[in-house]
């Protein structure tokens, strides 16, 4: 066959536009398309009038699955590191070792950790905000801090790769808080350390996201449920009330995230975030209007 032949066979033309020489076929009704009409499929590529048929013929389950994926996936930032979580770590590790140095070790834990009593000036004479966050760097010993920087590395390189460093740092804070706010709230004058609130945090932000995307979340789901559960176990010494506000931020700004993925809602979810943050030290002025709910 010579190429006065290929030229002069309608076959070899598309189908929607005559002129355009192509041999590449829909695989559906076996038509020949040009690059401009090739949709790609699961298996080669079809025609614009088959993929109306397969939209039209497509279930409503199948097209909610099409809408889901196919749109921009703002939270996604593929190959980066996870540097935050990185950072967060040695952080802590570096208070930790810190808090081991005889003579100065004691007063900067007990610099650090958090006492609800001294961000209240009236209560104690003492205003010492810097505690509701810093709590998360220092820990009970060297299995507590293993236990939570070990949690903290196994979700870190998995969300913050996905968020971004900025969103993962401000989950993080804004989970922390969130953990120091609830003992404020339900144990007024109990001592705690740890970063456990700004973990269960990070799971429930987890959790949120990736039942958003369509992942498994089962295993997730299991080990945070198993996690609450030790926290009312009597004789663990663990603040349940830390986990519980750590959680509850952790989905709350999860579920920002996954309302507001596009460039465009930035602004918004911004605002949002700032809304929580605004909320969380709102809800510090409790004890004050309302001691007798939390000073026993």
């Amino acid at each position: 066959m010579t190429a006065d032949d290929l030229r002069r066979n309608s076959d070899n033309f598309c189908y929607r536009h005559p002129d355009r020489q192509s041999f590449v076929l829909c695989q559906r009704c076996l038509r020949t398309i040009c690059p401009e009409c090739q949709t790609p499929a699961a298996v080669g590529v079809i025609c614009p009038e088959c993929l109306r048929d397969q939209q039209k013929a497509a279930s409503p389950a199948q097209r909610k699955a099409e809408r889901r994926w196919s749109r921009p996936r703002a939270l996604t930032v593929s190959g980066s590191r996870p540097i935050v979580t990185y950072v967060i770590i040695a952080l802590t590790a570096f208070v930790y070792l810190l808090t081991l140095i005889p003579g100065i070790g004691t007063s900067i834990q007990d610099t650090l950790l958090f006492f609800a009593p001294t961000i209240y000036p009236e209560l104690t004479g003492r205003f010492e905000p810097w505690r509701l966050l810093t709590t998360a760097l220092v820990h009970g010993g060297f299995f507590h801090l293993a236990l939570n920087m070990l949690a903290l590395f196994m979700i870190g390189s998995s969300l913050e790769p996905l968020l971004g460093k900025a969103r993962f740092l401000t989950l993080y804070l804004l989970s922390a808080l969130g953990g120091s706010v609830a003992v404020a709230l339900l144990s007024f004058l109990t001592p705690v350390v740890g970063a456990s609130g700004a973990i269960f945090g990070l799971f429930g932000a987890l959790l949120v996201i990736g039942r958003h995307i369509g992942a498994n979340i089962a295993g997730i789901a299991i080990v945070l449920g198993i996690n609450l559960v030790i926290g009312f176990v009597p004789n663990f010494n663990v603040s349940w009330q830390a986990h519980i506000g750590g959680l509850v931020v952790g989905l709350l700004v999860g579920f920002i995230f996954t309302r507001t993925r596009s460039s465009r809602q930035r602004g918004l979810q911004i605002a949002l975030l700032v809304a929580v943050g605004v909320g969380l030290i709102a809800l510090l002025l409790v004890p004050v209007l309302v001691p007798q709910l939390v000073l026993r």
